[in-house]
């Protein structure tokens, strides 16, 4: 079978992932991939390099974040948008094993051959953001509702 996503420049921001083929809503795309990380060492690397706007750290549940910079896959490159066609859904181990909870990017609409995937990163930081951090999270997705950073509301 042909592959289904290519990873390329963006127009959002440094490396997409981009549809190769029509995907239906609803459809399960990616896992977003990569090696399982204790909370106080993602919240420890993140305060290191989050000022930078950067990171490859998913949230997983209150015990682990994946990082996708280690193990990662495709998933690692879909970008940020104010208005996504595309969502990140957490599933919990049926057994209760946190560190075998899992998190794919589903499509929350049609989507067309060559249409960048995307979906909304609500980054959420502890405390009020300076202006230099609301800097470094700002968002370059181009919607007409785009409410200016990858930050959650």
């Amino acid at each position: 079978m042909p592959p289904r996503f290519a990873r390329r420049r963006s127009p959002i921001h440094g490396h997409g992932v981009f549809a190769l083929r029509a995907l239906a809503a609803g459809e399960r795309l990616l896992e977003y991939r990569g090696r399982r990380v204790p909370t106080a060492v993602a919240l420890e690397a993140f305060q290191a390099t989050g000022a930078s706007g950067h990171t490859f750290l998913f949230s997983l549940n209150a015990l682990y974040y994946i990082d996708g910079n280690e193990g990662g896959n495709l998933s690692r490159w879909i970008n940020h948008s104010c208005a996504p066609n595309c969502e990140a859904m957490v599933y919990v181990d049926i057994d209760g094993d946190e560190v075998r909870d899992r998190v794919y990017i589903q499509a929350i609409g049609d989507i067309v051959p060559g249409e960048e995937l995307s979906f909304d990163y609500a980054i959420e930081i502890s405390g009020t953001p300076d202006a230099d951090l609301r800097a470094a999270w700002r968002c370059r997705c181009g919607a007409s509702a785009c409410r200016g950073t990858m930050l959650a509301d």
